[in-house]
């Protein structure tokens, strides 16, 4: 209502103009109120993996296609003059079996060859094969035999040896059920069928649970000793996922450095679960999202995701006015920020990258301080902003700290095979369970990191469980 109306309604009727002038701020505020909710449903009925934590997976059929890379205009495959790359040829010491194939006839007279005439003219073409042999499980029946002693008549029967199990499976064929449960996630019944087919060996789908929980009380010590590792470790990334027990709502906790991966199921995502991880007295840096359970670390300490970052100002950019701006100008904070340490990951000069993180800090610190204003309109991004600048140092830990990356992508990797183990098991069962599951995907998702051999190293835990020897651990 433009001032001269208002004056003009004022000069009338003025009690009229008052219930009026009153019900028309009514209806302003009604109307904000709508416009902040179409706002909230919008943004919920949009959200996808572009711009929120939803995994791919959860996408709906309507969600627009994640973007591409721009099109080099070149064919694919091979480019030409590209080296070729072929299968590389064993050496002679790793090679099993020789077979000498001769020409039995001149290729242009069809004259046949004899045995005389066999000298090479050229150094012979070599052509190897790899296959497998018929591999069968190997029994072995161990005989404890009994002896009557001839002064006092008393029988004694042999005992087991140390290094024989006292089950009815060896280390490595256990080695082998834990490590298609944990790192392939085959199934139970599914175990059985490999192991019958593949090898021979008939077991129960009781058998193989069995062998799997052992396997977990196998690692009790490897562990505990990751867990402490963690615990002293200079940099880690964090994160958290959902679990199941017998159908509730559990928590899997991961926390990872460069050769180690530590995995813990709690009853939900709070602080207490956050500090019984990383320890009271947790010293490093810990990379993680902005969920307020780590709030309680010091954001000197910290380094927030930028990759979620990214998602969010996805989220904003696709809104309206002030907030869509804020949004795109954020994305392209993040775009240069990315620009930047891609460009330190070659090259490793650390003093250009904090010349070229400085003036992104003032260009984000303003936009942050003009967005959480109280003029601001939009409180989605004001809230978003203040939260940001609460937590400020955390944003650029990674431009000084060596082993500090700006996303959380190495702990998000290390929880995708949780993830989807979770999703084809539904979860766990008992808490025996839980302390299975979560101390096999630790070694495994370990032995990964450090580029060993998980079936390798179940077969040594296995074995010095059973000789009572230490057992061998993954630090």
């Amino acid at each position: 209502m433009e001032r001269a109306e208002a004056k003009a309604i004022l000069d009338g009727d003025r009690e009229t103009a008052l219930v009026l002038l009153m019900r028309v701020g009514e209806l302003i505020e009604a109307n904000r109120r709508l416009e902040s909710r179409v706002a909230d449903l919008e943004q919920r009925l949009n959200r996808s993996s572009r711009n929120s934590s939803l995994p791919p997976s959860a996408d709906p059929p309507s969600a627009p296609p994640r973007p591409r890379q721009a099109a080099s205009g070149r064919r694919p495959g091979a480019q030409p003059g590209h080296a070729g790359s072929n299968r590389p040829l064993l050496a002679l010491e790793r090679v099993d079996e020789l077979i000498d194939h001769w020409p039995q006839h001149y290729s242009s007279c069809a004259r046949p060859f004899c045995e005389e005439e066999r000298i090479e003219t050229a150094a012979p073409q070599r052509h190897q094969v790899c296959e497998l042999p018929a591999i069968a499980v190997w029994v072995s029946e161990h005989r404890l035999h009994r002896l009557r002693c001839p002064a006092c008549a008393a029988e004694t029967r042999a005992e087991v040896p140390a290094e024989v199990p006292s089950g009815a499976f060896g280390p490595r064929l256990q080695a082998a059920v834990a490590t298609l449960a944990v790192r392939n996630r085959v199934s139970r019944r599914d175990t059985t069928e490999l192991l019958r087919e593949l090898f021979g060996a008939a077991l129960s789908s009781g058998s193989v649970d069995a062998i799997v929980q052992h396997a977990g009380e196998a690692l009790a010590e490897p562990h505990a000793q990751l867990a402490e590792q963690i615990r002293c470790a200079s940099a880690v990334n964090i994160d958290e996922t959902g679990w199941r027990l017998r159908g509730g709502k559990r928590t899997l906790w991961g926390a990872l450095t460069g050769r180690a991966a530590v995995f813990r199921i709690a009853e939900g995502r709070h602080r207490r679960e956050a500090q019984a991880l990383l320890g009271e007295e947790f010293a490093g840096i810990a990379c993680s999202d902005r969920w307020w359970a780590y709030d309680y670390l010091d954001p000197q300490r910290r380094q927030f995701c930028w990759a979620h970052l990214a998602r969010d100002f996805t989220a904003h950019s696709e809104g309206l006015g002030v907030q869509k701006e804020f949004g795109a100008a954020g994305l392209e904070i993040a775009g240069q920020l990315f620009a930047a340490w891609g460009e330190f990951r070659g090259d490793g000069d650390r003093n250009r990258l904090l010349e070229r993180v400085g003036p992104l800090k003032e260009e984000l610190r303003a936009l942050l301080a003009q967005a959480a204003r109280k003029s601001t309109k939009t409180r989605y991004h004001r809230t978003f902003a203040k939260n940001l600048l609460k937590g400020w140092p955390a944003l650029w830990t990674f431009a000084s700290v060596p082993g500090v990356e700006p996303t959380n992508n190495h702990a998000e990797r290390g929880l995708r095979g949780a993830v989807i183990y979770r999703k084809l098991s539904l979860g766990s069962q008992s808490e025996r369970g839980e302390r299975t599951i979560e101390r096999l995907l630790s070694a495994s998702v370990t032995c990964r990191l450090q580029g060993r051999s998980l079936f390798a190293y179940l077969a040594d835990v296995l074995t010095a469980e059973a000789r009572g020897d230490p057992i061998p651990l993954l630090a």
